[in-house]
């Protein structure tokens, strides 16, 4: 098996496990579109491999990730395909993700913002360590919570709680987010991944049918894999183009420690 190689990502596979690992750490792996559509072309090549039964989406260094970096929403201004592409590029990794055939767990530790979030919603099964912390600020950044992150949110959690997450953009902890249906388990932060690999060892001892029948009627009854890329993308690129939005983002990436930095935690 030659794996392919891409920038900002690594793909390592184990017997019957892969890992897909975000690998910007120097940018609290912050999503550029270069990156998202390498997450396309790394599921692409994941399907083609039946002997991959378990895919781990993790994150390199201290966090899982920042959310989609400043060069995405810079290509979001711009006029033409281009802009279109970036609108749309986190939907068409996170749908990637959801339509593997191998069962998907996000090992979540660090920060988990935004786009990051709707990653991890994208995975069959999301494990946090106890320290993980996640927000939501899209609107705070004057734009919409896009890439289909909203019914996927919502297939989590109720609708009462998915309005508080989004709107208030505020940050919530591990606990918080096992109580309200986020993730499905808290481990301790040495043990993140130890048990994360115990159970993907777990499953891939179970027999592929019954399993990949269970997530499909569950994709069936929750709507999973609906499209939503094309009207998130037009609400999105509307709303990056309104200047009372580009207000609100401009006061809340200056209130980031007084600099916004490579990541716009979007």
């Amino acid at each position: 098996m030659r794996i392919p190689r891409h920038p900002g990502l690594q793909l390592d596979v184990d017997g019957a496990v892969a890992r897909l690992v975000l690998d910007r750490p120097e940018v609290l792996n912050a999503l550029s579109v270069e990156l998202l559509d390498g997450i396309v072309e790394m599921c692409r090549f994941i399907d083609d491999q039946p002997e991959i039964r378990v895919v781990i989406v993790t994150g390199a260094g201290r966090t899982f990730s920042a959310g989609a970096d400043l060069d995405t929403i810079q290509r979001l201004l711009q006029d033409g395909p281009d802009a279109r592409h970036a609108a749309d590029a986190g939907d068409r990794a996170a749908s990637a993700i959801e339509s593997l055939r191998a069962v998907t767990i996000a090992s979540v530790h660090g920060r988990c913002v935004g786009g990051g979030v709707v990653l991890a919603l994208a995975c069959d099964l999301r494990f946090a360590a106890a320290g993980a912390r996640f927000s939501i600020p899209e609107i705070d950044l004057g734009i919409p919570l896009a890439w289909g992150g909203v019914p996927r949110l919502l297939r989590e959690v109720g609708p009462g709680v998915a309005r508080d997450l989004i709107l208030t953009g505020r940050e919530f902890g591990a606990g918080s987010a096992l109580a309200n249906g986020v993730v499905s388990r808290v481990l301790a932060d040495d043990r993140l991944d130890a048990e994360v690999a115990e159970v993907a060892a777990e499953l891939t001892a179970k027999a592929s049918l019954p399993v990949r029948a269970t997530l499909d009627a569950i994709a069936a009854v929750t709507g999973a894999g609906t499209p939503q890329g094309w009207s998130d993308a037009d609400t999105l690129l509307t709303a990056v183009r309104d200047p009372e939005s580009r207000a609100v983002a401009a006061r809340y990436l200056g209130g980031l420690r007084g600099e916004p930095g490579t990541a716009d935690q979007a």
